[in-house]
């Protein structure tokens, strides 16, 4: 079977918005909550207070997420929901109130289509909510609703916010407040498919689906792709699976997954000894212990062979997301491990993404302090901006960046070095994890790269062999 992947996830940078946190406007347009007591922007997060950010703030910054290089937004929930984060859905037809509804999104993703930005949403679809009205209906009339198959009833009566009592139905890691659907009823079946094929024809460009290894209803997922794709066959269809995603990136089911497989390694390299461990420690990945370069070119050639190419250029590589700490507090404040993981990101085949704010300095501990509102710009990190829009603007402008071959040129100690290949366009990156500065050269095959595309390094070439300077936690691009 010949694997088929949409074509600009390959050539995309996403940019990963927190709606509630990312910008709050004060859009004339706003008809509701225009005078609400929100948390001030600046605080500290908590786990159920709003910030009151929305679709229309988003509207506001495009321009600046234009400038920044960015090419499609990868939006958390923004149905109607009970929560800050909205992964408790109330109503999978209706963008929440809070963001401005429908209208507000509307406007958004034809504004973001203006400007050749993509609009990928969250798709939860293993669970509920308490407040979903044929769950509501359930606790409203018990065994006499018509709704009953629709969830995993175990006993009566439900206990949907008493923890003294059992809860008598199955809720996401025995979350009562996350009804989980019974995805053998062809009914709620039906309903989730219709759910994706409604926002695909309303014009979003792709499904960002949540847990879908919890579902696991025979064909759901190939299901899912095949209506998903009738409607639009570039729609992108990325999964939340943390490890080996074999079974679901086999081109029946999903385009890519978020590439924790990437991450994991990349901060183990970068960041190394300086990894706080109860930042990492119990989560769905081990970015730690440190691993030197020949360590982290067995994992990163281990991970490039897992998956065919085609699915390999349609990854979402990312470095930080709402469900782990910021790379910034996980290295302990240490800006030159997020520059350099950041350097290996922007480099690696696959779209890589960025969790808002990363790019201007912010840092985070885990949920909900890696939720923090996005900072004005007083409060930007001046050069941790200009790198991440450096290096986007150079994933950009060489195709072989993003679409090229990728080899492995040399790994030893604290320096490794690959080049990206794609006909006579080659780029080749070499970084210096360490402390000291470092000498190297190698053997390069025929690859003739004599520009200095980005870096504080030197570079002399000697027939085909190439001889590197870098200074301590540094790297060099050439092309």
């Amino acid at each position: 079977m010949q694997i088929q992947t949409p074509d600009w996830v390959k050539h995309a940078v996403f940019y990963q918005i927190f709606p509630d946190r990312f910008a709050r406007s004060e859009h004339p347009h706003k008809k509701l909550l225009k005078n609400a007591s929100w948390e001030a922007w600046e605080s500290m997060p908590t786990l159920q207070g709003y910030k009151g950010g929305d679709l229309w703030g988003v509207i506001d910054k495009l321009d600046y997420l234009q400038d920044l290089g960015i090419t499609a937004v990868y939006f958390t929930p923004i149905f109607q929901s009970a929560s800050n984060h909205r992964y408790h859905t109330h109503d999978y037809y209706q963008v929440d109130p809070m963001l401005g509804g429908n209208p507000a999104f509307k406007e958004l993703l034809n504004a973001a289509h203006d400007r050749n930005i993509k609009v990928v949403l969250d798709g939860v679809f293993n669970h509920a909510s308490r407040g979903f009205f044929f769950f509501h209906d359930i606790l409203e009339n018990g065994p006499h609703s018509p709704w009953l198959d629709w969830f995993h009833i175990e006993g009566w009566p439900l206990s949907p916010y008493n923890g003294e009592y059992p809860a008598n139905y199955r809720g996401w890691d025995n979350n009562r407040a996350l009804p989980v659907f019974n995805h053998e009823n062809p009914e709620v079946r039906e309903y989730i498919m219709e759910i994706a094929e409604y926002w695909i024809q309303f014009g979003i460009d792709g499904w960002r689906l949540d847990v879908p290894f919890e579902i696991s209803a025979e064909g759901f997922w190939q299901e899912f792709r095949d209506r998903v794709k009738a409607i639009n066959p570039e729609a992108y269809i990325v999964g939340e699976v943390w490890t080996d995603s074999r079974q679901w990136l086999d081109g029946t089911q999903f385009d890519g997954v978020m590439n924790y497989l990437f991450t994991a390694p990349t901060i183990a390299f970068t960041a190394g000894d300086r990894v706080d461990i109860s930042q990492v420690e119990s989560r769905s990945y081990t970015p730690y212990p440190p691993i030197f370069a020949k360590e982290y070119a067995e994992q990163i050639q281990e991970l490039l062979a897992l998956y065919p190419w085609e699915i390999q250029l349609t990854q979402l590589n990312l470095l930080a997301s709402h469900d782990t700490a910021r790379l910034l507090s996980i290295a302990g404040g240490d800006r030159d491990s997020v520059k350099l993981a950041t350097l290996l990101l922007l480099t690696f085949p696959g779209a890589p993404s960025i969790y808002y704010g990363d790019e201007v300095g912010l840092p985070g501990a885990l949920d909900p302090d890696s939720r923090r509102g996005f900072p004005l710009e007083a409060q930007w990190d001046q050069e941790v901006f200009l790198y991440h829009r450096d290096l986007i603007d150079l994933r950009h402008k060489r195709p072989a960046l993003r679409t090229g071959d990728y080899r492995v040129l040399y790994a030893e100690g604290t320096v490794y070095a690959f080049a990206r290949v794609l006909d006579s366009d080659v780029v080749i990156v070499v970084v210096n994890v360490g402390t000291a500065e470092m000498k190297v050269s190698f053997e390069v095959d025929s690859l003739k790269a004599q520009e200095k595309l980005y870096s504080d390094g030197e570079f002399r070439w000697d027939d085909s062999t190439l001889a590197i300077e870098l200074p301590a936690r540094s790297g060099l691009i050439l092309g």
